[in-house]
């Protein structure tokens, strides 16, 4: 029998991180678009509320959620920012490589202390060179004795200044492709790592976003988090269980981009009318509300999948490409809505226009959802 119901303990945790967004996270939006900055205050609040990191497992000092759960927290965050959101959301990313493929060791002392202790850390796949063709990454990892040493550049890393670990990607044999590739987690204040600056971006401008450089960077074996070979296994492992978050993220930023138009629709009037009256008006609203619910329930039982033991569903790559197409098209749409209001800045959807971008990007483009979807259809699957 099918239940679309909330449970009690899933609609407290919706309100908590809804009142949270809307009081704490809404106020400064406009202020950390401009400048570029995150607000690390709100970071530590989140923490303190139990809203970051909600997949931890009890036993490693967390709240043992599934990804369902962790998808209605972060509807709520990029209901008011996604940008914050991002960054938010950042903290499952580095420990979902740890959830999935860490030693009993390396769970308990990094899933302990980013549950325990407010750990920041961040997760580093995407190279200048390597960015959906994952196996074509080119950081190298080489064996010195019990150690190894990475040597390499990564780009486009979520809440790297902040970062008191970064989960790494790199191959051990460029040749090899995919079955070179090896994980580790590596401390921030290793010698030979570097930070760069923060990237300005189009959107999401309040998410941290820099480049970090491995100038022959010694760990220990107890650093590595997955062998060679394992590694490329464990990032596609990883995009399985957070593209959902993906999905969420997205139907946050179009019922936002609805909120507001809806709102303008009532007020604003031409030809003696409110424009919610005109036609043409009705429609593209009666999209996006079509855009959501679908975003919506494609993203949601892409969670329930792989909390139910199914995290390779085919459903995570349907979620992430639908609805980041749709808060695209959504979003777009407001800007027209709003018409040359839309256009500027004093308006809130201009923003939601350049944010929503990014979701057709990170995590898988929309063009690499679809190649991994097809390739599913094609099989028979």
């Amino acid at each position: 029998m099918l239940n679309f119901q909330f449970s009690e303990e899933q609609k407290m945790l919706q309100e908590t991180a809804r009142r949270f967004s809307r009081e704490r996270i809404l106020p400064v939006v406009a202020e950390c678009d401009r400048t570029g900055k995150f607000p690390m205050d709100l970071y530590k609040e989140a923490f303190e509320l139990g809203l970051l990191v909600p997949e931890i497992p009890e036993p490693y000092g967390g709240a043992g959620l599934g990804v369902l759960e962790n998808c209605l927290i972060i509807e709520e965050f990029d209901w008011a920012c996604s940008g914050i959101g991002t960054s938010l959301s950042a903290a499952s990313l580095c420990a979902a490589p740890i959830i999935l493929g860490g030693s009993e060791d390396q769970k308990t002392k990094w899933l302990g202390a980013l549950a325990k202790d407010g750990v920041i850390g961040a997760y580093a796949t995407t190279e200048p060179g390597a960015g959906s063709d994952v196996a074509g990454l080119e950081c190298k990892a080489t064996r010195h004795g019990d150690d190894w040493v990475l040597s390499g550049t990564k780009c486009f890393i979520t809440n790297g200044t902040f970062a008191d670990f970064v989960v790494v990607f790199a191959t051990a044999d460029k040749t090899k492709r995919h079955k070179g590739i090896m994980a580790f987690i590596v401390p921030t204040n290793l010698d030979g790592f570097r930070k760069g600056k923060k990237e300005e971006k189009l959107g999401q401008r309040a998410s941290d976003t820099i480049a970090i450089y491995l100038d022959d960077v010694k760990v220990g074996k107890e650093h590595v988090l997955a062998g060679e070979g394992d590694g490329f296994k464990l990032a596609m492992m990883t995009f399985d269980r957070t593209r959902p978050w993906i999905g969420a993220g997205a139907v946050g930023v179009m019922r936002r981009a609805l909120d507001e138009c809806r709102a303008y629709a009532n007020e604003r009037k031409t030809f003696g009318v409110p424009i919610g009256q005109h036609q043409m008006v009705q429609w593209m609203l009666a999209e996006m509300a079509i855009r959501i619910e679908a975003s919506r329930l494609l993203t949601l039982k892409a969670a329930w999948q792989v909390d139910h033991g199914d995290p390779s569903s085919i459903v995570s790559s349907y979620a992430k490409a639908y609805a980041a197409d749709a808060a695209m098209k959504t979003t777009t749409d407001a800007v027209q809505v709003f018409g040359g209001n839309g256009y500027m800045k004093e308006y809130p959807v201009e923003k939601l226009m350049r944010d929503a971008k990014i979701f057709q990007i990170y995590e898988g483009t929309s063009q690499i959802q679809r190649m991994v979807i097809a390739r599913r259809v094609l099989s028979g699957a």
